[in-house]
């Protein structure tokens, strides 16, 4: 794969928020209000959300009492939650940070309950990469912590349409998307057990992806 078109990714997101705020509506993802429901029964209170885009699952949970340290390498789409956290008057709920996802999650081992990230995992990462991600989420996470993320899988109508950018990874519409099948999921879960992977349908199109639960076992590091 050619890491350049990959990297260039990074641009054309930030051109997408800046230009467009409310891409994705006001509403939290499907995804999210899902995990909530889970959080609350895990008694998770603080979690990290990797790829936190907008803000609107960020703000979602900040207004249901979860602390969330708000991650993306977007400039404008931090200062947009970070608008939102003070319309809302969301400070001590809400941290954000500018971060590259692709570099080692600042925070220290074993420190955080759980991890949310909607549609983070199928974005322009190569499978290494995406390893690399996993094994950081297990480190910071406590143990029984739980990670949950969701992707298009291999079903979606846009798999195999568009650029093969190499990998399952397909260009559409100048984004590019990683796609996953159940096997990947399994194959990226070191470290953790899984607890579910559920199918949902989002969007008009509408996009077909996964919903991944795991839990980080007790005597990982």
């Amino acid at each position: 794969m050619d890491k350049k078109i990959l990297n260039q990714q990074s641009q054309h997101w930030e051109n997408n928020f800046a230009n467009k705020p409310e891409m994705f509506g006001l509403d939290p993802s499907t995804a999210a209000t899902k995990s909530l429901e889970l959080f609350k029964k895990n008694k998770i209170k603080n979690i990290i959300e990797l790829g936190a885009g907008l803000g609107r699952d960020t703000i979602f949970f900040a207004k249901n009492s979860i602390h969330v340290e708000a991650l993306d390498y977007s400039f404008s789409a931090i200062k947009t939650i970070n608008q939102k956290v003070e319309k809302n008057n969301l400070f001590n709920f809400v941290s954000t940070k500018v971060f590259d996802i692709r570099k080692k999650i600042p925070f220290p081992d074993n420190s955080i309950d759980g991890c949310f990230s909607h549609m983070l995992y199928c974005m322009a990462l190569s499978t290494e990469e995406i390893n690399n991600l996993n094994n950081e989420i297990c480190r910071v996470l406590k143990p029984n912590g739980i990670n949950i993320y969701t992707v298009r899988h291999t079903q979606d109508g846009d798999y195999k349409n568009g650029k093969h950018i190499g990998e399952d990874l397909y260009e559409n519409d100048g984004f590019i998307v990683h796609f996953f099948s159940e096997k990947k999921i399994k194959d990226l879960s070191n470290g953790f057990n899984i607890i579910e992977v559920e199918k949902f349908e989002e969007g008009t199109f509408p996009r077909k992806l996964f919903k991944v639960v795991l839990k980080k076992k007790s005597l990982t590091r």
